[in-house]
C-alpha cells in the first residue's frame, strides 16, 4: 500500500479536464441508461415486443461498434479534443432524434444514429485521461468519471422518470440534450488540444495504424477482456424495469426510487474504490468485485414479490459489486496501450465492448419472454446463471491483463 505523501496530486487544470470528462459521461451514460428505467413505458407506448425492445437497445451497441472499428485508425492522428467535439455534436444530434421519435422504427433508428456517435465518445475520453494523468492519479480519476453512472441514477433518472410520467417520454429525451449543449459549449471554450500523441506517430496510414494495434498480442487480452466484461450488463439491464414492475410489483411511479438509493450508494463506493485503486492491488479488488457481483446478480434475478426497500437493499448491494468492478478493470486496461496507439485501442476496445453487447443484448431478448403487456418477464433467471458464469470467465481474462501491465511496468517505465 502506497503512503498517502506519494500520491500525485492534481494540477487546477487535471481538475478541470475530470470535471468536463465526468460532465460528458454523465450524459452519454444517461442517454443509454435511460432505456432501461423506460423499458417498460417504450414497450407498452410504442407496442413493442421484449425481443424487439432488445434491437433498439442493442442498435446503439452495435452502431457505436461499427463506428468504433471505423475511427480506431484515425483516434491517434488528430488532436484529441476535435474528435471529441465531432463526435459529442454527432451524440447530441442522435438524442435530439430519440426526443422526436414517434414510432418503433424511428426510435430504432435514431438510436443507430447516437450509437455511430456516442459510442467512441468513452474511449477518446479515456486517451485523454490516459494523455494527461500518471498511473498513481487514474484511480481516483477512474472513481470521479465512473461517478457518472451514480449521478445518472441519483439525478437523471428520477427527473428523466419524472418527466415521462408528468408528460411524455419523449421529454427525458429533450432533457439530456439542453444538459450536453451547455456542456459541449464549455469544452470547446476552456479545454486545450491534446496533442502530445501526434508526436509518436510512425505508420503512414489510417489502416496500417489500425493493423499494427489490432494484432498486437498484449492488446487482444485487453480485447477480450473488455468485450467478456460488457456482457452481464447488456443481458440483465434492458428488462430491468419491466421485472421490477411485471414480476415484483413495483410501480412506475416507485422506480425511480429503486435508481436514486441505488445512485446514492454509488456515489459512497465510487470515490472509495477509486482511493483503493491507486492504492492496492488493482486485480485483487477487480476480484472481490466480481465475486459479489456474481452472488448478487443469482440472488436478484430470483426473487419474487416483495416491498420496496427490500428491493432498494438487494440493488445497492448488486451495484457495489459491479462498481468494484469497473474502477479496477478500466485502469488496468488503459495500462496496456503505448501512447502512439491509445486511442486506437481504445476505439477498438470500445467497439468490441458494444458488439459483445449487443449480441449479448439480442441473446436476452430471445431468452425472456412476456405473454402479454402485464404478463410476468419469464426466464429472467435464467439470464442471471448466464452472467454469472461469464463473470467467471472475466476474473480469468482480467488476470490475464493484470500480467500484462505489471510485464510492462517491470520491462519499460510507462512513458507518461
Amino acid at each position: 500500500m502506497k503512503p498517502k505523501s506519494s500520491i500525485t496530486p492534481f494540477t487546477g487544470y487535471q481538475k478541470f479536464i475530470v470535471a468536463v470528462l465526468a460532465f460528458i459521461n454523465f450524459t452519454v451514460v444517461l442517454d443509454f441508461m435511460i432505456l432501461s428505467p423506460l423499458g417498460d413505458i417504450l414497450m407498452k407506448s410504442l407496442e413493442m415486443t421484449p425481443s424487439e425492445f432488445a434491437y433498439v437497445v442493442s442498435s446503439y451497441a452495435i452502431s457505436a461498434w461499427l463506428s468504433g472499428i471505423a475511427a480506431a485508425g484515425f483516434a491517434d492522428r488528430f488532436d484529441r479534443k476535435k474528435i471529441l467535439i465531432f463526435f459529442y455534436v454527432g451524440f447530441v444530434i442522435g438524442t435530439l432524434f430519440c426526443g422526436i421519435a414517434n414510432t418503433h422504427y424511428t426510435l430504432l433508428a435514431a438510436r443507430i444514429v447516437t450509437g455511430l456517435f456516442g459510442g467512441v465518445i468513452s474511449s477518446i475520453a479515456m486517451a485523454i485521461v490516459t494523455d494527461i494523468f500518471q498511473m498513481d492519479q487514474r484511480g481516483r480519476v477512474m472513481g470521479t468519471i465512473q461517478m457518472a453512472f451514480a449521478a445518472s441514477q441519483v439525478l437523471g433518472i428520477p427527473i428523466a422518470l419524472f418527466l415521462a410520467t408528468k408528460w411524455d417520454w419523449h421529454v427525458a429525451f429533450i432533457m439530456i440534450v439542453v444538459i450536453a449543449v451547455l456542456v459541449g459549449i464549455v469544452m470547446v471554450i476552456k479545454m486545450k488540444p491534446v496533442t502530445a500523441h501526434l508526436k509518436l506517430q510512425s505508420d503512414k496510414s489510417a489502416f496500417t495504424h489500425l493493423w499494427h494495434t489490432a494484432r498486437n498480442r498484449n492488446y487482444q487480452v485487453g480485447f477480450l477482456s473488455t468485450a467478456m466484461l460488457s456482457i452481464g450488463g447488456f443481458m440483465l439491464m434492458p428488462f430491468g424495469s419491466a421485472f421490477l414492475v411485471n414480476n415484483i410489483g413495483i410501480s412506475q411511479e416507485q422506480i425511480p426510487w429503486v435508481f436514486m438509493f441505488t445512485g446514492i450508494s454509488s456515489v459512497i463506493v465510487m470515490p472509495i474504490i477509486g482511493r483503493l485503486s491507486d492504492r492496492v492491488d488493482k486485480f485483487k479488488l477487480f476480484t472481490f468485485g466480481s465475486l459479489s457481483a456474481l452472488v448478487m446478480v443469482i440472488v436478484y434475478t430470483n426473487i419474487s414479490v416483495m416491498p420496496l426497500w427490500e428491493v432498494i437493499s438487494l440493488n445497492v448491494l448488486l451495484f457495489m459489486g459491479i462498481m468494484s468492478r469497473i474502477v479496477p478493470s478500466t485502469i488496468l486496461t488503459t495500462a496496456i496501450p503505448e501512447m502512439k496507439d491509445r486511442g486506437a485501442f481504445m476505439s477498438i476496445n470500445t467497439s468490441l465492448q458494444y458488439m459483445a453487447g449487443g449480441i449479448s443484448a439480442i441473446i436476452a431478448g430471445q431468452i425472456v419472454h412476456q405473454e402479454t403487456k402485464t404478463s410476468p418477464i419469464e426466464n429472467y433467471d435464467i439470464l442471471g446463471y448466464v452472467v454469472a458464469f461469464v463473470i467467471l470467465i472475466c476474473i480469468y481474462f482480467m488476470y490475464r491483463v493484470s500480467k500484462v501491465v505489471k510485464n510492462k511496468a517491470e520491462q519499460v517505465p510507462i512513458n507518461l
